[in-house]
């Protein structure tokens, strides 16, 4: 059972059996994929609180010197990216902020919240009105606290980062794996697309790393809602000095995900954080969230490579290159889908009405997201460009 599995009741049990198949998966085993794909995003750190003290981690702040985006910063920062061609604000923030940070929590209390999950909602719905889609990376995070905000979320998720129990997450508060699974779960039973991901070479092991992957391909067979699966090599920084993973390591890493998990799941490599071109052959079908206007605040020091980078890489795999929303396609009503979509809002006449399952559930979007998808203003009429053109301009 994996660390801190039973406290949150994480029924998940990988076979020894397929263990041992994903330790013995090389680069040649896999094939690579027929296409890259890339979401053109914001990066909006809302604070950089975090309860947790993880070695490898520079985002986080101490008590005193953390900082607490205003409503008026946030709308500054997804307005310039929805002037840029971007459509997705990416929220980022450390676990629990305002339960360690006095001068945090008490800045949402005098900005009327009490807690850092409805400020988020607040800020989400700030997003949408400003045309971006809100992603929201908080955490672990209890249902309740998911549910406060999964309708003004396109997509969400955390990284699961291993299921082992590591020293690089030692301190004072444990990051446990079994919570980090009751995130996964949280986010499977209501039904929000979800990303997730390992974290390489923070002292787990290759068994670790195939269990990490088996895990989340229990949960996912459960509720289908893992839409990718990120495999980044920790980097070196000004907390962590420890090394990063070798290239033979990370290609080894990416073809066991690839071969672990189900075809529908996209895995992803960070081309500011990895040698991605050097990894196409390894079954990497997207390069994530690549933002034009803002630094990637968890990885200062790792520039995000220009778009004209990104099509470098899949020109170097032969393959194209494809622009994505942050919510993938399959969890889209049918209405929107590349091989039904006609360009025009479903709401509006002569748009395709033909509904959608969203995959295995009804609807996998609120109807907050559904508006703002068929909404005939720049930002709607952005969106259904991306999904029906699916190439960055020239």
């Amino acid at each position: 059972m994996f660390p801190g599995a039973e406290e949150y009741d994480i029924d998940v049990t990988v076979a020894e059996s397929d263990v041992e198949r994903l330790l013995s998966v090389t680069p040649a085993d896999v094939e690579a994929a027929d296409e890259l794909s890339f979401c053109r995003n914001v990066f909006v750190p809302l604070t950089t609180a975090c309860r947790y003290t993880c070695t490898y981690c520079t985002y986080f702040d101490p008590p005193g010197e953390a900082t607490l985006m205003s409503p008026e910063e946030v709308r500054e920062v997804v307005r310039t990216g929805a002037d840029a061609g971007c459509t997705e604000a990416l929220f980022t923030f450390g676990d629990d902020p305002d339960d360690r940070y006095t001068a945090i929590h008490d800045q949402l209390a005098e900005w009327g919240h009490d807690s850092i999950h409805t400020y988020l909602r607040e800020v989400c719905e700030l997003t949408l009105e400003e045309g971006l889609l809100p992603h929201a990376n908080a955490g672990d995070q209890t249902r309740e606290q998911m549910a406060a905000v999964a309708d003004v979320n396109a997509s969400m998720g955390v990284m699961l980062e291993t299921t082992a129990d590591v020293a690089a997450h030692s301190g004072p508060r444990v990051k446990s794996p079994g919570q980090r699974l009751n995130t996964l779960r949280n986010a499977g039973e209501l039904g929000v697309p979800f990303t997730t991901g390992i974290l390489v070479g923070i002292g787990e092991e290759w068994r670790d790393r195939a269990e990490s992957i088996l895990a989340i391909r229990e949960m996912h067979e459960r509720y289908g809602h893992i839409q990718e699966v990120i495999v980044q090599p920790v980097v070196e920084n000004e907390r962590w000095r420890g090394g990063s993973p070798d290239l033979a390591t990370l290609r080894r890493a990416v073809a066991m995900a690839r071969a672990g998990l189900p075809g529908e799941v996209s895995v992803q490599v960070p081309p500011n954080l990895a040698p991605a071109r050097d990894v196409v052959d390894c079954g990497i079908d997207d390069l994530g969230g690549v933002s034009p206007v803002t630094d990637d605040h968890i990885n200062p020091d790792y520039a995000w490579p220009a778009l004209d980078t990104l099509a470098d890489i899949a020109d170097h795999a032969g393959v194209p290159l494809r622009e994505r929303l942050p919510v993938y396609e399959r969890y889209l009503p049918a209405d929107y889908r590349s091989d039904t979509f006609d360009g025009t809002p479903a709401d509006s006449p002569g748009g395709n009405r033909a509904g959608g399952d969203g995959g295995a559930r009804d609807a996998w979007l609120s109807d907050r997201i559904r508006e703002a998808l068929a909404a005939d203003d720049a930002a709607g009429r952005r969106y259904r460009a991306v999904l029906h053109e699916g190439t960055p301009p020239a």
